[in-house]
């Protein structure tokens, strides 16, 4: 293992985390707020940085090294992330604050937050632009700011990367990270323009598409975005969360004259067939609840639209929907956004390649001597890419109970504790019952926010990169 050269990564991604938070800074002072909480995370966020900066390696960087860096570099810019809130004197331990770090950066959405409104404005900023600089990737931010670190990022590309087939859109990394910021950029400054056009005031235009774009979904209204009553503006963050939803490999093809190309993605046809099957049913399921076929397809579309993007806004508290939605919910939960976007969840191409896996089990049983394989946009998917899905999608489920039996501890009922963790493995944000759209994480001792913390962190990175952090070969010097 280079350790020297995963410092030197690390403390230029923190350096980059430490100009971030210029901005922050430049609210609390445009506001009125206190400035000392950034300015102390500034200096030891930046001081960090420097010393881990100076350490002088070879270029020896391989896979190993770059799912060990991914996993370090994010739980080490989640813990500097949590410094703000813990000098700005809101939260009550440092736990707390590294629970809202790390639901930010994972673009996760959790709070333990009971009400949002009192935090001044530039903590509410700070909340909602650690999910725009998780959605698309710390790492990938970095490599477009820092081409200088070289071509041998590819591999923490792939350590971040969501999705079970990553490649570069172009020969270079740090082109390929600056195009992907590029269209990202793009999609956010248009999504505020819709959302002022909507009425809603700047700040909250800008806080709020910020969720939006990373998926993230941190409110700072308490009743979240139902709490403007402005219908108009519902629609275009539903819509702009689908948006942020699609791989975002699709869009460069558009913008370089492929649309047709982008349209056949077998991976965006079972997407838009899915939150279409869901809408429907769910509108139908709720229709009693609501005054007319409008509002019930207006709140279907958009929780829909929330859930299966892992943004977790709400409109409504969907908790008290019939038990057919909620556990229409709960699955999307698990499905999960499109690779390559800055949405959560297992991903559809996997559940899509799982599908056809099972599939061609079946055809295998019923004709032994047929060749049959799998195909995702037309190409034959390898059987590494197909064993690694079937994989990641048993460590998945692994994480996921065994997370809940140590949640479990805490002793609350299983729907508050299941969907506690699934919600946290998926970055989605809300649960049901007390952690519902209208409840928070609060609830839960010391123990049980570090181990959702992790499983948000394991949910965003794909698990891997963190369970190389837990192998012993990893920490051996080359």
């Amino acid at each position: 293992m280079n350790f020297k050269l995963v410092c030197k990564l690390t403390g230029k991604t923190l350096l980059v985390e430490a100009v971030s938070m210029v901005l922050p800074l430049a609210v609390a002072v445009g506001y009125g707020d206190a400035p000392s909480p950034f300015l102390l995370a500034i200096l030891i966020t930046a001081g960090l940085g420097l010393l881990l900066s100076s350490f002088h390696s070879d270029t020896r960087f391989h896979a190993k090294e770059g799912f060990f860096a991914t996993g370090v570099i994010w739980l080490v810019v989640a813990a500097c992330g949590a410094l703000p809130f813990y000098f700005c004197g809101y939260f009550e331990s440092y736990v707390d604050c590294f629970f809202e770090a790390v639901s930010g950066f994972t673009t996760t959405g959790s709070s333990i937050l009971k009400a949002v409104e009192p935090l001044p404005k530039s903590i509410l900023f700070w909340r909602s632009f650690t999910h725009w600089l998780g959605g698309m990737g710390i790492l990938v931010l970095t490599i477009a700011l820092l081409p200088s670190l070289g071509e041998r990022t590819l591999h923490v590309m792939r350590a971040e990367s969501p999705g079970p087939i990553i490649s570069k859109l172009v020969p270079r990394a740090s082109t390929s990270s600056k195009i992907l910021y590029g269209i990202y950029t793009g999609m956010t400054l248009v999504m505020i323009g819709c959302l002022l056009l909507t009425g809603m005031p700047l700040f909250d235009s800008v806080v709020n598409t910020m969720a939006t774009a990373g998926t993230g979904g941190f409110a700072v209204l308490n009743r979240s975005i139902g709490g403007y009553h402005n219908v108009a503006a519902e629609i275009v963050i539903g819509v702009f969360m689908l948006l942020f939803s699609v791989n975002f490999s699709l869009y460069f093809l558009v913008l370089s004259g492929k649309w047709r190309r982008a349209l056949q993605s077998d991976e965006l046809r079972f997407f838009g067939g899915v939150v279409l099957l869901s809408v429907i049913l769910i509108s139908f399921n709720i229709s009693g609840m609501y005054g007319s076929l409008f509002d019930s397809v207006r709140h279907a579309f958009f929780q829909v639209s929330s859930i299966i993007s892992t943004t977790g806004f709400a409109t409504v508290d969907f908790d008290q929907w019939p038990e057919l939605s909620r556990t229409i919910l709960v699955i999307l939960m698990f499905c999960g956004a499109c690779a390559g976007s800055t949405g959560g969840g297992m991903k559809c191409s996997r559940m899509l390649l799982f599908l056809r896996c099972l599939r061609r089990e079946v055809r295998q049983i019923l004709h032994p001597h047929s060749v049959n394989v799998v195909k995702l946009d037309g190409h034959v998917v390898e059987e590494k890419v197909l064993h690694t899905v079937l994989v990641f999608l048993s460590a998945y489920v692994l994480c996921v109970a065994a997370a809940t039996l140590v949640v479990s501890l805490d002793d609350y009922s299983f729907g508050t504790t299941f969907t506690a963790v699934v919600t946290a493995m998926g970055n989605v944000g809300p649960g049901l019952e007390q952690v519902g759209p209208m409840g928070n994480f609060s609830i839960f001792s010391p123990l049980s926010k570090l181990v959702l913390s992790l499983c948000m962190i394991l949910g965003r990175l794909e698990i891997f990169p963190i369970l190389v952090l837990f192998s012993s070969s990893a920490w051996k010097k080359m």
